[in-house]
């Protein structure tokens, strides 16, 4: 899809309530598809300046091409929806790609990658009451916490707020929670040992004041073996993240494809590796994740 760049701006310009009725108007959808599975593209790492993909620093940079890659592989058989922040979910209303899918906002996005306050990710996102206002479905958040870093304390704590706003709306929140460690030049580094995930996932588990809106966003262990170990962890639904684009995109599959049977397990989450594969074919790489669900 090639995307009007000019006729945005325009309409973002002289007519910016239209992006509110977009939201009012948007034809709206259960959160599971008919298998009781959910398979959403993931767009928020451009806020958190995390704009590279592999070898390529600035893949996400451009903007409408970002945009194209989401709105081809939002019209795919199978993909529920999206998770993105406010700028790229208002142009996607603008553009008509959300009618019917399920829209989760992006809600802490401080954590600016490579920064020395990355650990404090503060809710410069979405809000609970934005998702409410616009009508969309859930939130997401990121949670990780280095035991060296005594300001993981309050991110623990601003997340558990925020699992409780959320739950107070009745508004299913995906928790992305992850053990991190600084490495020797500074760069943070998120543990994927089974017990560092197993670990995670019982924090994650138990914020807040109810669990009832709760959702996991869980990696695949660094051993795809421990999966099922790990999961026993919680009874929370749990959805898998992509991670990080590497070369062996059918191994990344074949990951997945395992985990994905695990009974606590519902869907996957994907982002740069289903928009910017390494043979450049979205939708391929798209209708390949779906028909792992």
């Amino acid at each position: 899809m090639t995307v009007d760049v000019g006729e945005l701006v325009r309409l973002r310009s002289h007519r910016p309530e239209a992006i509110a009725e977009a939201a009012a108007r948007r034809p709206r959808r259960p959160l599971l598809n008919d298998n009781g599975r959910l398979m959403i593209v993931a767009a928020d790492h451009p806020a958190r300046g995390a704009l590279g993909v592999g070898g390529r620093a600035l893949a996400m940079a451009n903007r409408a091409d970002l945009l194209g890659r989401l709105c081809l592989a939002l019209s795919r058989p199978g993909v529920d929806g999206v998770l993105a922040t406010a700028d790229i979910l208002d142009d996607l209303l603008l553009l008509g790609a959300l009618d019917g899918k399920v829209v989760v906002g992006s809600m802490n996005r401080g954590g600016l990658q490579g920064a020395r306050f990355e650990l404090d990710d503060r809710f410069t996102g979405h809000r609970p009451e934005d998702i409410e206002r616009l009508g969309f479905d859930a939130g997401k958040l990121l949670l990780r916490i280095d035991y060296d870093d005594p300001g993981s304390l309050t991110t623990l704590e601003s997340t558990a707020r925020a699992v409780d706003a959320m739950a107070a709306r009745r508004l299913p929140v995906f928790v992305e929670p992850f053990i991190s460690h600084r490495d020797e030049r500074g760069r943070l580094r998120n543990d994927l040992s089974a017990e560092a995930v197993t670990k995670s996932i019982a924090i994650a588990s138990g914020l807040g004041g109810s669990s009832a809106y709760t959702w996991l966003k869980v990696p695949v262990t660094g051993n795809p073996d421990d999966m099922a170990e790990v999961m026993a962890a919680s009874t929370l639904p749990a959805v898998l993240l992509g991670g990080e684009v590497g070369d062996d995109q059918d191994g990344a599959y074949e990951k997945w494809r395992g985990a994905l049977q695990l009974p606590t397990v519902c869907g996957l989450v994907v982002g740069r590796s289903l928009l910017y594969p390494a043979d450049g074919d979205v939708a391929a790489a798209v209708d390949t994740a779906v028909g792992l669900l």
